[in-house]
């Protein structure tokens, strides 16, 4: 299921986005809310996968509302101006949408949607099923496909993470978080706030430190137990 609320100060905005979702199979909007404050409450406690955003709103923008999270879901703009489209897609937004939102425009927005998010790995357990596992990540304006068995480890950068690979290192427009929550927990770890590594990549593992081929990779004090724990039970990554 796609989880999603919407944010605008118009009541018949709110309502046109819920009834074009309400014709999305496995689309859901968990809440509506008026204001931007009340959907940043919400977001702290809650984890969704598109958020339809209005720009101006009394007190708190939408675009201030962006700005303010740490981790931000894929988010749709509905605006009546034209003038905060080169800002917002600064902000790495999904789509922007003039209002009134017509059908059409809607469907457009949510295929763009349903591009980007099909980033979810399936958990392979079996060895030739991983060996198939791959995920797009985006890089630029476009996607790349990447195979999970190439994957070296992965460094986190903030809002960008670097993808070391068996060939290559690939700079992608996601988050270290996004990466862990997606990756088959029985073939990657955490180590460190800024590092994933695959398990059956690692050739050392030293108190503070791991080694996959030449480089060497920090243990975070907060990761070490749960990260030795896996390695050693699971050296392989079986």
């Amino acid at each position: 299921m796609i989880k999603c609320i919407v944010i605008d100060d118009e009541q018949p905005a709110r309502e046109l986005i819920t009834l074009h979702c309400s014709t999305l199979h496995d689309f859901r909007v968990l809440a509506t809310f008026d204001n931007a404050l009340d959907g940043f409450n919400f977001l702290q406690k809650n984890a969704i996968d598109l958020l339809f955003l209005d720009i101006q709103m009394p007190r708190v923008t939408g675009l201030e509302l962006i700005r303010s999270l740490k981790v931000c879901p894929k988010i749709i703009l509905t605006t009546a101006y034209r003038d905060y489209a080169v800002e917002a897609f600064e902000l790495d937004v999904m789509d922007y949408l003039i209002k009134p939102v017509t059908r059409e425009r809607f469907m457009k927005a949510i295929s763009r949607f349903n591009f980007y998010n099909h980033t979810r790995v399936e958990k392979a357990t079996t060895t030739n099923s991983y060996d198939e596992a791959y995920i797009f990540l985006k890089v630029g304006k476009g996607q790349i496909k990447l195979y999970l068995k190439d994957i070296l480890y992965i460094e986190g950068l903030k809002d960008f993470i670097k993808v070391h690979t068996v060939q290559k290192v690939v700079v992608a427009s996601e988050r270290l978080s996004y990466m862990e929550d997606k990756l088959p927990e029985n073939k990657f770890a955490r180590l460190h706030k800024s590092f994933i590594a695959a398990i059956d990549k690692i050739t050392g593992v030293q108190a503070e430190q791991i080694s996959i081929g030449s480089a060497t990779i920090p243990i975070g004090r907060v990761y070490k137990n749960e990260f030795l724990k896996k390695v050693l039970l699971n050296p392989k990554g079986h």
